[in-house]
């Protein structure tokens, strides 16, 4: 007998040891119920139906999310896709992209401008070191997100809508009044439009900051010495303002001299 037919031959008898009446099943008996399904530990969620205003809410901050990661040339549909509604929803609340930029603007660049910081920049009785230390000690950490910082960004390279609409504030706000503070601190009155150079030294000065604490980090995604550290970041500004405050008086006297 051959490998082969000796290996058939003790397969068939394998096959009838196993297949005998005691193991086959009875004719007519039940077959034995499958194994129910373990219960689930909790039950599903039901979604929760948002009413209007949170509904909005929901797209203009899954839009600063979005927009941030992805610039501001990503489309809609994508956008409906990640907040899991139907893009037809998403056009019920902003008919048109612009619209939606420009509420994120709102929300996430305009809305953190706080009045009591003109109030405080306006203060004639605190010292200039001293008022724009303070203010910046809070406008810098309103300011510097990612996602700020990433969609003014992405604009920037872009439509141009933020940055337009946030120097816009900028020019409007604050630089009057840092224009003011730095020539106080050089002994000036003058209310004349600021000259190049000194817009160039508050422009600096300002954007200094911007860089240091905030591109760089949160942009460029490099660390610096002392980042996280309140104290030191106390220090980097008072010594941007200090370095300000020594160039103010000869720049706003050579502009006063060619001036007159």
């Amino acid at each position: 007998m051959g490998l082969v037919e000796h290996a058939l031959n003790n397969f068939s008898r394998v096959e009838q040891m196993v297949n005998t009446a005691e193991t086959r099943p009875k004719r007519g008996a039940p077959k034995a119920p499958a194994a129910a399904p373990a219960p689930s530990s909790a039950a599903p969620a039901a979604r929760k139906r948002l009413d209007a205003r949170e509904r909005e809410q929901q797209i203009i901050e899954g839009a600063t999310e979005f927009f941030a990661r992805r610039g501001l040339d990503a489309q809609m549909r994508e956008l409906a896709a990640e907040l899991g509604i139907a893009h037809t929803l998403l056009y019920h609340y902003f008919p048109t992209k612009r619209q939606l930029i420009e509420r994120v603007y709102e929300e996430t660049i305009a809305g953190r401008w706080d009045t009591r910081w003109e109030t405080l920049l306006d203060d004639p009785q605190l010292p200039v070191a001293e008022k724009l230390q303070a203010f910046y000690r809070e406008y810098l950490p309103a300011i510097l997100t990612p996602e700020w910082l990433r969609i003014l960004v992405h604009s920037g390279l872009s439509d141009g809508l933020i940055p337009n609409r946030y120097f816009a504030l900028v020019r409007e706000r604050l630089f009057p009044r840092l224009l003011r503070e730095v020539r106080r601190a050089a002994g000036s009155r003058s209310k004349a439009k600021a000259s190049a150079r000194e817009e160039g030294l508050l422009m600096a000065f300002h954007g200094g900051l911007i860089y240091h604490l905030g591109i760089w980090p949160l942009v460029y995604q490099q660390s610096y010495t002392g980042q996280g550290d309140a104290a030191l970041t106390d220090s980097f500004i008072a010594d941007r303002i200090r370095g300000l405050l020594l160039q103010a008086p000869e720049i706003v006297t050579q502009v006063a001299s060619a001036r007159a």
